[in-house]
């Protein structure tokens, strides 16, 4: 799975949409759509925002290991 489709997998899993996923990490809807799609790419800041929120890896949340572990801070 890629990142952008873990993104959305991961929104619906919480029942959320993406204007109000987009308010969490500070921007519009459209532009959150874009990160979904694939059409943009996610700034890594908003990254560990977003695996911080689903509290998720930063692993799972990219889509370089399918195993959800939770966010772990230092």
């Amino acid at each position: 799975m890629t990142w952008y489709e873990r993104l959305h997998s991961l929104r619906i899993d919480h029942d959320l949409t993406e204007a109000q996923v987009g308010a969490i990490i500070g921007i519009a809807q459209s532009s959150y759509s874009d990160y979904e799609t694939g059409k943009s790419v996610i700034s890594y800041d908003r990254l560990i925002s977003l695996a911080q929120f689903y509290d998720v890896s930063m692993d799972y949340i990219s889509g370089a290991s399918d195993i959800r572990k939770p966010f772990e801070t230092l």
